[in-house]
């Protein structure tokens, strides 16, 4: 059992090892018996939970990579999870310990094109993180220009209207991941809430955005103010990507 699950983590791909194991399967699953490369997950669910409730809602986790956020809701009340994730590895991953914890988390191993009906819309809270900045990639036209690229992705936050009360967004300063293809031309937080602002404007309100700051090594996503908006490269990339809490403005 923990084998098969250790095996399935570790499968290599672009986007493997990129979550830490969630509360739910740290007994089954000891973190010395894995490689993780932890993208804060602890801390942006902190945030999520401290302006979210998760308690009796269905929730639809996209690009759910190894399934953190889904059985962190799961853990934090959620009445169903629906996760979509493109991966086979992770999707097996996630399928495999939902079936062994006997949770209730409907897998769906696909890429979600944008276009269609989603599988038990509508939802409360839809998570996007960091998954619209690799369109032309993982997903949609791979001949796409960058400003094409980006005008689709602001189809892809509207596209969930009607579709969910609350969608939390993520995304990163680096076309499909390629540091050396910036979507914004300084790399700065405030380019990106303003490319955010203008597109979901008249479609979604921004109920907060958090970022990351650093206190003595330790990391805690805060409200954006005049302070945090300032880029901060000594935090990397990663921790530079705001979050965005989004409400639909037909609910």
């Amino acid at each position: 059992m923990k084998n098969k699950l250790i095996k399935l983590y570790e499968i290599n791909s672009k986007h493997s090892n990129y979550q830490v194991m969630p509360t739910v399967l740290k007994d089954l699953i000891p973190s010395t018996e894995i490689n993780i490369k932890s993208r804060f997950e602890f801390e942006r669910l902190a945030f999520l939970k401290e302006h979210l409730n998760l308690s009796d809602k269905k929730i639809l986790d996209i690009g759910g990579n190894s399934g953190f956020f889904t059985f962190e809701s799961i853990t934090n009340g959620a009445k169903q999870v629906d996760y979509i994730e493109g991966n086979k590895a992770h999707a097996d991953f996630v399928k495999e310990a939902s079936t062994i914890l006997n949770l209730n988390v409907h897998v769906y191993n696909q890429y979600l094109n944008f276009d269609a009906e989603l599988p038990n819309e509508p939802y409360d809270i839809i998570l996007l993180f960091n998954v619209i900045h690799h369109f032309g990639d993982d997903f949609g036209d791979k001949g796409i220009s960058i400003q094409n690229a980006k005008e689709k992705m602001i189809e892809s936050i509207n596209y969930f209207i009607g579709k969910t009360e609350y969608l939390v967004l993520q995304l990163g300063f680096c076309w499909k991941g390629d540091r050396n293809t910036l979507l914004f031309k300084n790399g700065t937080k405030e380019e990106m809430i303003d490319f955010v602002s203008n597109g979901v404007n008249g479609n979604w309100s921004i109920e907060s955005i958090g970022v990351a700051e650093d206190f003595a090594g330790v990391t805690e996503y805060k409200t954006l103010n005049k302070t945090n908006i300032i880029r901060n490269d000594s935090l990397g990339e990663f921790r530079n990507r705001p979050i965005f809490i989004l409400k639909a403005l037909n609910n």
